[in-house]
């Protein structure tokens, strides 16, 4: 079983930075890789950004690509979302994962933190 809880979250203007934080806990070992994602009320949740501790080069929705950046510390424990240029449509309530296992040569998200909320205003 592997714990997340993400951190960092609150209410800016647009233009704005914001950096997430996802702690980790439990079996941690067998994680292949993490992600964010995010869910704007009456939305779908959508891919953000993930990362493969195996391939090491991030990955970034179209969305985001350029102003937000994935990264992790040294000891794999706590990974990261900075969030740049914040627009209005960036709001949502934003959540880490861990990826357990690939498919079809996609990382496969089984844990999931509680959510942090990005608000983002004009």
């Amino acid at each position: 079983q592997v714990q997340l809880v993400e951190s960092g979250g609150g209410l800016v203007q647009a233009g704005d930075s914001l950096r997430l934080s996802c702690a980790a806990s439990g079996r941690t070992l067998g994680s292949l890789g993490m992600g964010w994602f995010r869910q704007a009320p009456g939305k779908e949740r959508e891919f953000v950004a993930g990362i493969s501790w195996v391939v090491g080069r991030p990955y970034y929705a179209d969305s985001v690509k350029g102003r937000f950046t994935i990264s992790r510390d040294n000891a794999k424990k706590v990974g990261f979302l900075q969030l740049n240029s914040l627009k209005v449509d960036d709001t949502a309530v934003y959540y880490c994962a861990s990826a357990g296992a690939v498919r079809s040569g996609q990382l496969q998200y089984d844990y999931w933190g509680q959510g942090t909320q990005v608000t983002v205003s004009s």
